[in-house]
């Protein structure tokens, strides 16, 4: 938790997201990730300072483990001091002890941010799906958090001015707002409404243009003029040599289709909605359906 200290941005993360992403849909498949298609709604988790403090911290926490559809599960919140945000003991359930910073006494609002985090960390724990390393386990779970639904919430945490700032999450406040924006486009929703925090705005929509820059890459049609005036480059050289490798843009490799490798050459590229490889002969205009996230795209091979 960034607490009045420096906000780090960019995108130093966005490999582990995209893994991350590729892991999800490996993990739920398509079908458990549409079920998802409605994020947690801002009323349902709204805190105020009349609230009871620890009734209210249960009440979201319920709705949180609704959204998440751990029905059996059961959060038991208190509040301590702490450098972190929050912890969660990971036991075998059904009850699962959850502490919030102190912080969140006065702070009541983020208190919904908090704990879509920590029961995401259930939820990724009954999966039996982590990343090896805190670190790398840390952005999974904000990066499946946000593509569920309820990270949004992370990204609405975080707050800066002349005298203070805040942010919640191990991810940017850029790279929240790309997996937001990643969400967005499959579901066809927009985030940007509920957001209370202008600096999380500002991020979503630079985020939102990272994510769209992954649907305009070669040999996706809709790339733009340079990056099919390079995918041809390489194509070319890839025929003249007849041989497999990437491209200088390395968002796509050629490769020979046969066993002996003479064969017609196809292309891998990265399915830009979950980073899953996708193969396709290079023959021209081809439809191109990613196996693990059924998306169709139309190619120019």
């Amino acid at each position: 938790m960034a607490n009045g200290g420096p906000v780090e941005h960019g995108y130093p993360h966005l490999e582990t997201v995209r893994a991350a992403l590729t892991a999800l849909y490996k993990r739920l498949s398509y079908d458990t990730i549409r079920t998802f298609s409605t994020s947690v709604a801002p009323a349902d988790v709204a805190f105020c300072d009349t609230d009871d403090l620890y009734l209210g911290a249960q009440r979201v926490a319920r709705e949180l483990v609704r959204h998440y559809r751990l029905p059996d599960a059961r959060l038991i919140v208190g509040f301590r001091e702490m450098t972190h945000a929050a912890n969660v003991e990971l036991a075998a359930g059904p009850e699962y002890f959850v502490e919030l910073n102190d912080r969140f006494r006065t702070h009541r609002r983020d208190i919904g941010a908090a704990l879509a985090h920590e029961v995401m960390h259930v939820y990724l724990h009954r999966l039996g799906l982590s990343f090896p390393g805190t670190r790398d386990n840390e952005i999974l779970t904000d990066t499946a958090a946000t593509y569920l639904g309820a990270g949004w919430l992370l990204l609405d945490a975080y707050r800066q001015d002349a005298a203070s700032s805040q942010k919640l999450g191990y991810l940017t406040p850029e790279e929240f707002g790309y997996v937001l924006a990643k969400r967005a486009l499959v579901f066809h929703e927009d985030p940007s409404v509920w957001f209370t925090s202008p600096q999380a705005y500002t991020a979503y929509v630079k985020g939102r243009q990272r994510a769209l820059r992954d649907e305009q890459q070669p040999p996706l049609t809709a790339a733009g003029w340079a990056g099919r005036r390079r995918y041809a480059r390489d194509r070319r050289r890839a025929q003249d040599r007849h041989a497999a490798g990437p491209g200088t843009d390395a968002a796509y490799a050629f490769t020979p289709g046969g066993p002996d490798g003479h064969g017609p050459l196809r292309v891998s590229f990265p399915c830009p909605t979950c980073r899953q490889w996708i193969r396709v002969p290079v023959r021209g205009r081809v439809r191109a359906r990613c196996a693990l996230c059924r998306t169709v795209w139309e190619c120019d091979t």
